[in-house]
């Protein structure tokens, strides 16, 4: 392996609306210069505003991101997967060309009831919490 070349992590949750979303962005900001950052839903849907809001206050621009399924990313190799919901968990199929798997999961925000504030306000603690599951990890 290429010591110059950066690492792939595929982040995935059931739908890529948030979390995985929010890790792909967080990752590529953070440790861009180190790893190329990806993510995917076992059952895509959409990105979530509230995920794009909660990353746009902390200067993260994933408007351009969309929801992809696993399938989007066909044979392409990754250095690790790391599924960041239950759900992903127990469906993400064996990625082919992957080294490791890892799970760290995460609440989801998108689940979050309550007033609009109640809501981003989940969004913004679970960005908070996979900032520094970042940092602590890459």
């Amino acid at each position: 392996m290429d010591k110059n070349r950066k690492k792939r992590i595929l982040f995935v949750c059931t739908h890529n609306s948030s979390r995985s979303q929010m890790a792909e962005g967080l990752l590529r900001s953070l440790r861009g210069g180190l790893y190329d950052a990806f993510s995917a839903g076992t059952e895509p849907t959409r990105v979530h505003p509230g995920a794009i809001e909660a990353m746009a206050e902390i200067g993260i621009d994933i408007r351009g991101h969309r929801s992809k399924g696993l399938s989007s990313f066909g044979d392409e190799p990754f250095d690790e997967v790391v599924t960041v919901c239950g759900h992903a968990q127990e469906t993400c199929p064996v990625v082919p060309g992957t080294h490791l798997k890892r799970h760290q999961g995460f609440e989801d925000p998108a689940a979050a009831t309550g007033s609009e504030d109640d809501v981003l306000a989940a969004f913004r603690r679970v960005r908070d919490e996979i900032r520094v599951w970042i940092l602590k990890t890459y």
